[in-house]
């Protein structure tokens, strides 16, 4: 049987939950399009995420990893097109680290393309009755980093693999501390997370797309 590797985070920016793993987690040993689901937490902590995030890698050997974050704001799933090699915190992460236009990778492309059908992903979501889009930018903050990372690690492996991000809303009880900001449901979130699943491995699209972006 294939193997998944959805990676979420831990909380941050002062909030009690973070709404990636809590989806996440919940879906830790289920079985979708033919293949079991492993969860995994990462820190939003710039020096360490990508660290954690190839130990998993390492770990699990998966057949196909779709990493997930909050987007407080959004409200849509929301799959992402590309990481670009910047870090360029608004926030301090969960360590105090604070980095302002430092590249990811040294010397490397200017961003990577997700390697996941994205458009066929939210046409199914939205068939589902669930509101996606395709997103332009990942942001700057741990969630990039993890997009970008992760893409350039399995562009480096010569992309069998395939890999991609997508941000996910509020849920309710944090869309209630922030009175205007749209939420989703878990139950919804985790729907459309195995709906991505399922088309990622369905699709028999070239993954030549992946290299980096250079302009």
């Amino acid at each position: 049987m294939k193997t998944v590797l959805v990676t979420a985070f831990e909380p941050f920016g002062g909030e009690s939950i973070n709404p990636s793993w809590e989806a996440v987690r919940a879906l830790e040993g289920k079985e979708t399009g033919g293949a079991r689901i492993v969860a995994r937490q990462l820190p939003v902590v710039f020096s360490d995420v990508l660290g954690v995030l190839y130990a998993a890698m390492d770990e699990v050997e998966p057949d196909l990893i779709l990493s997930v974050g909050q987007a407080g704001g959004r409200s849509d799933i929301t799959v992402e097109r590309i990481g670009i090699n910047v870090d360029d915190a608004r926030i301090a992460d969960n360590a105090g680290q604070q980095p302002v236009d430092e590249p990811i990778v040294a010397d490397g492309p200017a961003g990577y393309f997700s390697t996941l059908p994205i458009k066929a992903i939210v046409a199914a979501v939205r068939a589902a009755g669930i509101p996606a889009s395709v997103s332009q930018t990942a942001g700057t903050f741990t969630c990039n980093r993890v997009m970008y990372g992760l893409l350039h690690r399995l562009h480096s492996q010569g992309n069998r693999v395939r890999g991609g991000f997508v941000h996910i809303p509020y849920l309710p009880e944090q869309a209630a501390q922030h009175p205007g900001a749209p939420s989703m449901s878990r139950d919804n979130v985790m729907q459309a997370l195995e709906i991505a699943i399922r088309v990622s491995l369905e699709s028999d699209t070239d993954l030549k797309i992946a290299g980096g972006a250079t302009h």
